[in-house]
């Protein structure tokens, strides 16, 4: 049981996300985490969001509801005005799962020297029903060189919290130039200064859900801005020349007859760092399987 609880804080950019808004809402209050800091950005919504936000505007550190450029643009908003320990982000159609706030919390005292961290991708449907899918182990493991990898798999969002002195180290922005990948671009600008641990205990779901949803719809355009903040990662220092080596030896170790083998030969050269998996006695301790 923690003796202290850090602040966190929570942003959530909406704009005409009644339908769903609520849902994310009450993910984050009703756990009940006593020192939490939750900030609503609303684009000048012209359904009922408005609405939905005063209902629990009680509950909330601060909301807006005014035109802005975007979802990048209502985020550096909403982490401008944020002062949290760990910090993190939910978009208004997506939800956190219970007790996320007092895990993540834990987690970050348990491992003082651990700065980001990303919970086992989740997932709900339409309805808000939960659902997993895929086990590939890759999946559950990232470095700086899976992500320059490029294998069409990507860090979940909703599901990463990091403290706010990688945050300061790393410039305190989001990078409001970008239209899609600017989550991937400040992954990136994190990983120059740690890695990311990631975990098997579920923090936090991405919605699927009908009507325009950019990170389905526009998955191509996605791909192409992503590429471009990742040239530029390669571009520094000898970089490039170590992404070459490691994609070099990743295409023989999948040669490798032996499942296991090929799998640590492929995790050590991208250096992926363990995971954190939880005991029954209530700990956590470190996984390399």
């Amino acid at each position: 049981m923690l003796e202290k609880y850090p602040k966190i804080t929570v942003i959530t950019p909406s704009f005409n996300q009644g339908a769903y808004l609520e849902h994310t809402i009450t993910s984050i209050l009703n756990q009940g985490y006593p020192n939490l800091e939750y900030i609503v950005i609303d684009g000048g919504s012209t359904d009922h969001s408005v609405e939905i936000i005063k209902k629990y505007e009680h509950l909330l550190t601060y909301w807006v509801s005014e035109k802005d450029n975007g979802l990048y643009h209502a985020l550096q908003k909403g982490f401008a005005r944020s002062t949290g320990e760990i910090m993190c982000w939910i978009n208004s159609d997506d939800m956190h799962h219970r007790r996320s706030l007092m895990t993540i919390a834990e987690l970050f005292k348990d491992f003082p020297d651990i700065n980001w961290i990303m919970g086992k991708n989740t997932f709900y449907d339409e309805q808000g029903r939960e659902f997993i899918y895929g086990t590939n182990m890759f999946n559950e493991r990232w470095s700086k060189w899976k992500m320059y990898d490029q294998d069409g798999e990507y860090i979940q969002q909703e599901s990463v919290f990091w403290r706010r002195s990688l945050w300061e180290k790393s410039g305190a922005y989001i990078d409001t130039n970008l239209s899609l990948a600017s989550d991937a671009e400040l992954w990136l600008r994190f990983f120059r200064h740690d890695q990311l641990y990631s975990t098997e205990l579920l923090l936090s779901g991405f919605r699927f859900r009908s009507g325009i949803q950019k990170s389905k719809d526009q998955r191509e355009e996605y791909i192409v801005e992503l590429s471009t903040v990742i040239q530029r990662e390669l571009s520094i220092g000898n970089t490039r020349a170590y992404f070459q080596f490691m994609r070099f030896i990743k295409f023989f170790a999948k040669l490798v007859p032996l499942f296991k083998l090929k799998s640590k030969i492929i995790m050590k050269v991208m250096a992926m760092p363990p995971k954190i998996v939880y005991n029954p006695d209530g700990t956590y301790r470190f996984s390399w399987k």
